[in-house]
């Protein structure tokens, strides 16, 4: 167990990091709150915590991003994300047949569809 020690506070401190012993949940936040605010020099409230941003990280990146771009605001997200989908599972076919010619087994095949998924990505379909 790491070594603790008490602080100009009067709070037991640790320094261990990361561990069950610097959890904020439970007894431990409530008995550290109660403490924090009976002394009246520390406050103790909850982390903030940022809300998630639903953006397409591969916005804008590749070299057939733009045109990707362009025509999903002509034909419309739900239509466009339609026919990727198509296009993904008829490649997804397309890699398992070539998979079988070759007699390469189901790991393998999951590496090429993996590899199939990064060169989109970098080649901005994925935008």
């Amino acid at each position: 167990m790491a070594a603790a020690s008490i602080s100009a506070a009067g709070l037991k401190c640790s320094s261990f990091h990361g561990g069950w012993g610097t959890s904020m949940a439970g007894e431990d936040y409530a008995a550290l709150a109660k403490s924090a605010t009976s002394s009246g020099s520390v406050r103790v409230g909850k982390p903030a915590r940022l809300q998630p941003v639903m953006k397409n990280v591969n916005e804008g990146k590749g070299l057939f991003a733009p045109a990707v771009v362009v025509t999903r605001n002509i034909i419309g997200k739900k239509r466009f994300n339609q026919i990727r989908g198509k296009a993904i599972a008829l490649h997804s076919q397309v890699i398992t047949e070539f998979c079988k010619s070759i007699g390469a087994d189901a790991k393998q095949r999951q590496g090429l569809i993996r590899l199939a998924k990064k060169n989109g990505e970098r080649l901005g379909f994925l935008a």
